[in-house]
C-alpha cells in the first residue's frame, strides 16, 4: 500500500495539549456495527463476564536531559536503551561527533561513538555516574513527551498508566491513560480478567515513515516480554479478547504461534498494515487517535478496515475529538 493511503487533514486545534481530568472522563467513540459516541467510563458496558482484558505494562522512564555541551551550546539528549559500555541516545545539538562532552548538572557524559544508518544519527554516550543511571535520570531526567505537545507537564506520573510497572518506554502506551484504577477494580468486578504483556516503546513511535511503499518501511526494534502466568490468561479466555492499545496488540501479534501466545522475551521488528492477518484472536482493540502517515494508525487500520476507520476519523473531527497522545479513545471491534 502506499504513504498516501494513511493520509488525512487533521485541524491543528484538535491535537490535545494536557490531560483530561479525571483519565476515564474522556471521550470513546465506539466503532461496532454501529458507532457510538460516549465516555470512557462507558467502557464497562461493552466488556462481559469472561471477556480478558489485556493491558501493556511498560512504564516510561524520564529518558530526556537537557543540558550544554562544554563549549556551551545547548543540548538535548533522549537515552533509547544500553549499548555496551555506555547507552544509545538521539541527541539534538550542533556539532556532536566522538569526544563532545556535555553536563547537565553535575551529571557529565561523552559521546563515544556515531552511528549513522537510514534512520540518522544514533549516539554511543558515556555517563560519569555512580549508581544506576535510572535512578539519576529519575532525578534530572523529563518525561520525553510528543513533539507536538508543546504544554509543559505539571505532574510526571500523568504521562504514565495507573498500571505502569516494569521500567523502559520512552513514550507512553497511551491508551491506557484513560484507564482509574477505580475503573479498574469496577472491571474486575465484573468477571473480566486482567492480564498484562509488557512492550518498551522505542523511538520508532514518532520515527516517520517516508517510504510511498509502506512494505519499505523498517521499524526499530521492541522489546516485548509475557510471563508463563499471563500467558496462561490470555490462551484460557472464555469470552472475547480485548488488547488495551497498539503497543498490546503488537506485544500479542509477536508472541503468537498457532493461535497461542508463548511466554517469550525478546524483541520485535514487527510492522503492522493492511492487508495483515490478525494471528492472535483479537476481537476488540482499545487506541487513540493516531497521526497521519503514522505506523500506529497503519497498525489500526490493518484491524479494522483502512476506510471503515478513516470515515471513523473523519466523524471524530466533524465532532471535534480530541487527537493523539492526551486525545480521546476509540473501541474497536472487528
Amino acid at each position: 500500500m502506499k504513504l498516501s493511503d494513511f493520509d488525512y487533514h487533521l485541524p491543528k486545534e484538535l491535537i490535545a495539549q494536557s490531560p483530561i481530568e479525571p483519565r476515564d472522563a474522556s471521550r470513546l467513540m465506539v466503532l461496532g456495527k454501529t458507532l457510538e459516541h460516549r465516555y470512557f467510563s462507558d467502557i464497562i458496558d461493552f466488556l462481559e463476564h469472561g471477556d480478558t482484558l489485556v493491558l501493556n505494562d511498560s512504564r516510561v522512564i524520564p529518558a530526556k536531559l537537557k543540558g550544554k555541551k562544554n563549549t556551551g551550546g545547548n543540548v538535548e539528549v533522549l537515552v533509547v536503551s544500553k549499548a555496551g559500555a555506555g547507552y544509545e541516545c538521539l541527541i539534538q545539538g550542533k556539532n556532536i561527533h566522538e569526544g563532545t562532552m556535555f553536563h547537565f548538572g553535575e551529571l557529565e557524559a561523552t559521546v563515544l561513538e556515531v552511528k549513522r544508518n537510514d534512520m540518522g544519527a544514533r549516539y554511543v554516550v558515556e555517563f560519569n555516574c555512580n549508581g544506576n543511571l535510572n535512578e539519576i535520570l529519575e532525578k534530572v531526567g523529563e518525561a520525553p513527551l510528543p513533539p507536538y505537545i508543546k504544554q509543559q507537564l505539571e505532574n510526571r506520573e500523568r504521562y504514565q498508566t495507573v498500571y505502569a510497572k516494569e521500567n523502559g518506554s520512552i513514550a507512553a502506551p497511551t491508551a491506557g491513560l484513560h484507564f482509574t484504577d477505580a475503573l479498574i477494580d469496577r472491571i474486575r468486578k465484573k468477571g473480566v480478567n486482567l492480564a498484562y504483556v509488557t512492550l518498551h516503546v522505542s523511538p520508532g513511535t514518532f520515527t516517520q515513515v517516508k517510504a510511498e511503499n509502506i512494505e519499505e518501511h523498517i521499524m526499530e526494534p521492541e522489546c516485548v516480554s509475557i510471563s508463563q502466568e499471563n500467558a496462561d490468561i490470555i490462551n484460557c479466555t472464555e469470552g472475547r479478547l480485548i488488547a488495551a492499545g497498539t503497543t498490546t496488540a503488537k506485544a500479542l501479534e509477536s508472541s503468537c504461534v498457532g493461535a497461542m501466545i508463548i511466554a517469550k522475551e525478546e524483541s520485535s521488528r514487527l510492522f503492522i498494515y493492511p492487508p495483515y492477518r490478525f494471528r492472535s484472536r483479537i476481537d476488540a482493540l482499545i487506541t487513540n487517535f493516531h497521526l497521519p502517515k503514522s505506523t500506529l494508525l497503519m497498525l489500526v487500520s490493518a484491524f479494522a478496515g483502512r476506510e471503515r476507520l478513516l470515515r471513523a476519523y473523519s466523524v471524530a473531527i466533524s465532532n471535534s475529538y480530541r487527537f493523539y497522545s492526551f486525545g480521546d479513545a476509540m473501541l474497536v471491534f472487528k
